[in-house]
């Protein structure tokens, strides 16, 4: 790549402050403002997690790791980051990205798995800012990297840290169901890969690091008309407890970083539902910002 090239990392965005909460929600649902209610809901969910959560900080973490690895490569690229519901918006990195002079860009989302819905949105708002441009950058867009090696080991030795969390003579029996964010049911009829991509990673996964047994549950299912992939990682848990299960792992393998869906959704919700069973739910660690995941990033953007 020449001088004039550069790299865009983007991910889903996440409000600030309180007051960022309303123009947040209002931009995920596409300019209509929530309810009252659905906005107390959410602004709870964030007060019980303290108030915020560090994607931003860590995406922009992974954005200086990434640069400085591209760097030792012998590859040295400046790298931007774009959110998708929150500053700095896609849009305006793609605008300051053309004003520094950039002219190619290789852009990656912060999520390995591809769908039309996720992915092929953020796709959609770089294409929509880069044709507001004058000259337009010639774009590549990394649609999906499940199985980069180094993003399968990373969750692979995640996993066995989180079984240690159990009691030694518990171990073996410890469940490990991966989850990730479902998606409205009408992608089956898309032939959306992102349902086969995810089940493909968590066999890789459950492979590396030695567990035959796994399952797969979906989670932050939105509430809106359309039926939405399940079953869901609650309702699921009754099935599990019904067949004797009392321990379970849960891996995340469809977030790469700590955000609402996972300090809320599971470590609140799925583990006050696993405790109102009598089970124990733990969860792995996630990627973040750690030297592996960095090189994950790096391998996949070549």
């Amino acid at each position: 790549m020449s001088a004039t090239s550069a790299v865009l990392l983007m991910a889903y965005g996440t409000p600030e402050r309180e007051e960022d909460i309303l123009p947040y929600y209002t931009h995920i649902r596409h300019g209509r403002p929530p309810s009252p209610e659905a906005l107390a809901n959410l602004t709870e969910r964030y007060r019980v997690v303290g108030g915020r959560t560090p994607l931003r900080d860590l995406t922009d973490e992974v954005a200086r790791g990434v640069e400085a690895e591209l760097g030792t490569r012998g590859t040295p690229l400046p790298v931007y980051v774009g959110m998708k519901h929150w500053h700095p918006f896609i849009g305006d990195t793609v605008r300051r990205m053309a004003a520094d002079g950039v002219r190619e860009v290789t852009a990656l989302v912060l999520a390995p798995h591809y769908s039309r819905m996720s992915i092929g949105q953020y796709r959609r708002y770089v294409d929509e800012a880069n044709a507001t441009l004058a000259s337009p950058l010639a774009v590549r867009v990394v649609e999906s990297w499940h199985a980069q090696p180094q993003f399968v080991a990373l969750m692979a030795s995640l996993v066995a840290q989180g079984i240690a969390q159990f009691p030694v003579e518990r171990r073996d029996d410890v469940l490990i169901v991966f989850t990730a964010h479902s998606l409205p049911v009408k992608i089956r009829e898309w032939g959306d890969p992102y349902e086969q991509e995810l089940l493909d990673s968590s066999r890789a996964v459950a492979e590396r690091a030695g567990r035959r047994a796994w399952r797969f549950a979906w989670q932050s299912a939105g509430q809106t008309a359309d039926p939405w992939l399940g079953p869901d990682i609650q309702e699921y848990l009754e099935t599990l407890h019904a067949e004797g299960v009392r321990d379970v792992l849960q891996v995340p393998i469809g977030f790469v970083s700590d955000h609402l869906e996972v300090l809320y959704d599971i470590d609140v919700e799925a583990k006050q539902k696993a405790a109102s069973l009598g089970m124990r739910l733990e969860r792995t660690a996630l990627p973040n910002a750690r030297p592996e995941l960095i090189r994950a990033v790096a391998d996949a953007l070549s």
